[in-house]
């Protein structure tokens, strides 16, 4: 079975002291496990370091683990680690439908495949009919559906959510919440979310890690 592992992360500046303590995880697939601490400890660095961008100027210990593979080297296009941010980043010069598109994963061949694939992803997501829309013109949840079939259209092995419902009134944060786990639990892709919000890693039911 798939699984996402931390061994003793941490991260810090380069030569200041650690942002945190080390983070050993075990998340397997269909679990969404969550690493909970206030704004500035290294939250969104964290996600960062596990996907692969980590920022220039800071150095990280330990080891991250995708299906036994350690992700160490490797850079963030073979890893094959979705994201999903607290702003939906959708790409304001395409059509939504072309959004979702630009994330299909290369084994969608041919015109008529990929279109279908990209009506399926938006009907999934309550948005039919959408494709041609400017992505202006939808909701912020409407975007935040888009963005999530977007990187879910890619095939990743694993998904990172920093902060994803943070921006959401809340009202609208729980369905979002309930949008985003039911189609990852559906997915059965191993997660890891960072928040601040006690709400979010109470819904997500996974494992969790205070900073």
């Amino acid at each position: 079975m798939s699984a996402l592992e931390l061994h003793g992360v941490t991260l810090c500046r380069r030569g200041e002291e650690p942002l945190f303590p080390p983070v050993t995880l075990h998340v397997p697939a269909g679990e969404i496990a969550t690493v909970i601490g206030p704004s500035g400890i290294g939250k969104s660095t964290l996600i960062d370091f596990v996907g692969g961008h980590l920022t220039p100027g800071f150095e990280a210990q330990g080891k991250v683990l995708l299906n036994g593979l350690d992700l160490a080297g490797l850079p963030a296009e073979a890893r094959r680690i979705g994201m999903l941010f607290q702003d939906a980043r959708l790409f304001p010069h395409l059509s939504v439908g072309d959004n979702l598109a630009f994330g299909l994963a290369a084994h969608v061949r041919g015109r008529a495949a990929r279109r279908a694939a990209v009506e399926a992803a938006l009907a999934q997501a309550g948005l039919e009919g959408f494709a041609d829309r400017d992505p202006a013109t939808l909701s912020g949840g409407q975007r935040a559906r888009a963005a999530l079939m977007r990187t879910l259209l890619a095939a990743p092995r694993a998904l990172l959510l920093d902060e994803p419902f943070s921006k959401l009134d809340p009202e609208r944060r729980a369905d979002m919440r309930a949008f985003v786990f039911g189609h990852i639990r559906d997915c059965n892709l191993p997660v890891l979310m960072v928040s601040h919000d006690a709400e979010d890693a109470e819904a997500a039911g996974g494992p969790m890690i205070s900073l």
